[in-house]
């Protein structure tokens, strides 16, 4: 069978333009576009074909099906070569049965989906190998690109270096100058990217990489190009597959340039649409409160959305305050009865060290989805038999400063209710004994 996919405008504009095209926006209305594919045709399959087919390839050493997002390849990028694909084995990320913190909220299905677990430490390489595999093709096939560019807040950098690196395609990185965590800067500088670091905001960064990548030869690689959310998607299959195909109650994702909602949304879709599922869940998108212009919108109804200078957050990543895909999120969330919640600095970091001291080790844009989950679940919206998984979106180890600050007492605006310090004590058995001794005693208490 053959299928196939092209780019659609999100506003239902007319025309219809292939993958392989240079184009990131509707030449009717100017909106974003859409990856559409022939539903008909992935119809000629059943439910539990695909069901088979998609078990059958997981975590395979069957080049490149492996990989979870390429296992899912007529779903994701129909029209592209095997021998195009640029891949690090991402996906295939465990589900993290928060079992102890859950309990803490009376609830007993709470998991966490560790997207950080992966080649460069965030979900960004599940939208990038699609991405940069597309853009290897149409180099192959003569498109007259030299490099591929992106505006970041650290995460989507790094996996765009990593992945150009591999492809041996050059790599343009825009940065907010000292905005970003050392550890998320050296990743592309490692992997020999051009980094600018801009003196503005990641909003002011995404301003000019859209200018830049209008001139020729140069290729984006932000989210408002829909290629990204195609192996962004592929998570809302995993999850569903990790439960034996059976769809939680409720999914809670951080969101700051809002396309990773739209993308899981459009996995849970697909699977809907095509028969492997028998219900949607619902979508809680998770703000920052210093970063938070749809929360706003949200909760004036979704009357009008206004974009707003984001603020100074732990939560780096998803300080967006003119976020390009929210007219897809917004989309997405009010088809799957969605909410949106924000939390403040306290809020989200004391849901890290929560959570981390019942077995995770969460980045700070988790903590921001673990308060929502908190909040949401204080309200009774999700009740306590029902199942609940939080998108971790990067690795906690990208964000050691913040761990050690919280538990130095050093975020502002933060008052931390369970810091944990070294203690310091001389290289004595009896000091050592009664230290340790006293520390039991009192945590037992």
């Amino acid at each position: 069978m053959s299928y196939s996919a092209s780019f659609r405008c999100v506003a239902g504009c007319h025309g219809t333009y292939p993958l392989d095209q240079v184009i990131y926006n509707c030449p009717e209305c100017g909106e974003l576009l859409e990856v559409h594919h022939d539903m008909d045709a992935l119809r000629n399959r059943s439910g539990s074909a695909w069901i088979k087919l998609f078990d059958q390839r997981w975590m395979t050493r069957d080049w490149p099906y492996g990989s979870g997002v390429w296992g899912k390849k007529e779903w994701v990028q129909p029209n592209l070569r095997e021998e195009n694909v640029v891949s690090t084995a991402e996906g295939g990320t465990n589900l993290f049965w928060a079992e102890r913190y859950g309990k803490t909220l009376g609830l007993k299905d709470v998991w966490i989906k560790n997207c950080g677990n992966s080649h460069t430490g965030s979900f960004k390489d599940l939208g990038m190998t699609v991405l940069v595999s597309t853009v290897k093709q149409m180099i192959e096939d003569g498109k007259p690109i030299r490099a591929i560019a992106c505006a970041s807040t650290g995460d989507t950098s790094a996996a765009l270096a990593a992945y150009c690196a591999s492809a041996g395609i050059p790599s343009v990185v825009l940065l907010p100058k000292g905005k970003v965590t050392t550890a998320q800067l050296v990743q592309p500088l490692a992997n020999g990217a051009l980094v600018c670091a801009l003196d503005t905001d990641f909003d002011g960064c995404m301003a000019i990489v859209q200018k830049l990548t209008n001139e020729e030869g140069i290729y984006l690689a932000n989210s408002m190009n829909s290629l990204r959310l195609e192996g962004q998607k592929t998570v809302a299959i995993e999850i569903v597959q990790q439960f034996d195909w059976q769809v939680p109650d409720w999914v809670i994702i951080p969101g700051g340039n809002l396309g990773n909602v739209a993308a899981l949304a459009a996995g849970f879709d697909m699977m809907f649409e095509l028969g492997l599922t028998s219900k949607r869940p619902r979508l809680c998108l998770a703000q920052a409160e210093k970063a938070n212009p749809l929360y706003r919108a949200y909760k004036q109804g979704w009357d009008s959305f206004e974009a707003m200078t984001a603020e100074a957050t732990e939560a780096s990543a998803i300080r967006i305050g003119n976020p390009v895909s929210v007219r897809r999120a917004i989309r997405a969330l009010k088809a799957f009865d969605g909410v949106v919640e924000q939390a403040s600095e306290s809020e989200l970091a004391e849901a890290s060290a929560a959570a981390d001291r019942a077995g995770s080790y969460t980045c700070p844009h988790t903590g921001v989805a673990l308060a929502a989950l908190e909040k949401i679940r204080a309200k009774g919206l999700v009740e306590p038999g029902q199942r609940a998984v939080v998108i971790a979106t990067a690795n906690g180890l990208k964000f050691t400063q913040f761990k050690i600050r919280y538990h130095e007492n050093e975020i502002p605006e933060v008052q931390s209710k369970h810091p944990n310090k070294p203690i310091s004590l001389p290289s004595e058995f009896e000091a050592v004994k009664a230290a340790v001794f006293k520390e039991l005693e009192a945590r037992a208490t």
